[in-house]
């Protein structure tokens, strides 16, 4: 999971102005990406670490599958807002106009560092999960037309295929696509970001994609069979 990192190294633009403020701001948009969502809620009320079962990811998928539809809600909505509201800390800045492009960068900054604390939670031993659903919300509290075109694409794959992972790894491909031919934003650093999230996602995913093409990826229904 270390390809994260990169995320920080291969935006060289970014221009933060690192003052003291945002310092702080970063520090807390990792604290609230650290909050182990499905760790948390899988001790707490069902006395079950879900990395220790399934994927062995802390995420909302395996949530999902090892507790089931009463936990994976809330687990995949808190995920979601850990990266949309540590986005937001942007507001308590002062220093850069809405929309320009030190805001945006800095909106950036906050979203990656949500995104790694979410995959290296420091409340949680540093284990948690994929970052697929604290990344959704990243990408919706920046480029919200952009992130609902990509929702719409991994929920049709997923009602079609039921794979989370194929749906995952399509939304992701889709993502840079959206973002720079449909959409045609003007950011550069929001177009290296989309090239970089549809990257991630596939590497991620390695594991997902052997058992897609040896036909034992665990399937996701959304709604229930039909006996």
């Amino acid at each position: 999971m270390f390809e994260y990192l990169a995320l920080l190294t291969t935006l060289p633009h970014l221009n933060l102005g690192m003052t003291f403020i945002n310092i702080v701001l970063l520090l807390g948009a990792y604290l609230v990406g650290s909050i182990p969502t499905a760790v948390w809620i899988g001790k707490y009320f069902y006395g079950i670490d879900v990395r220790e079962y399934g994927s062995g990811n802390a995420g909302a998928t395996n949530t999902f599958r090892v507790l089931g539809k009463r936990a994976g809600i809330p687990v995949l909505l808190i995920d979601v807002l850990k990266g949309f509201f540590a986005v937001k800390l942007v507001f308590f800045q002062g220093n850069y106009p809405i929309d320009s492009i030190p805001y945006i960068n800095l909106q950036l900054a906050f979203g990656i560092a949500a995104l790694l604390g979410h995959i290296f939670p420091v409340f949680a031993a540093f284990r948690g999960g994929k970052g697929i659903a604290t990344l959704l919300g990243i990408i919706f509290a920046i480029l919200p037309v952009a992130a609902m075109a990509s929702l719409l694409v991994f929920l049709l794959v997923l009602i079609v295929s039921k794979y989370v992972s194929l749906g995952s790894m399509l939304a992701g491909i889709a993502f840079p696509i959206f973002v720079n031919f449909v959409f045609k934003t003007e950011a550069d650093s929001l177009k290296l970001f989309s090239a970089i999230i549809a990257v991630l996602v596939l590497v991620t995913h390695q594991k997902n994609i052997t058992r897609l093409l040896q036909g034992v990826e665990n399937k996701t229904y959304l709604f229930k069979k039909k006996v």
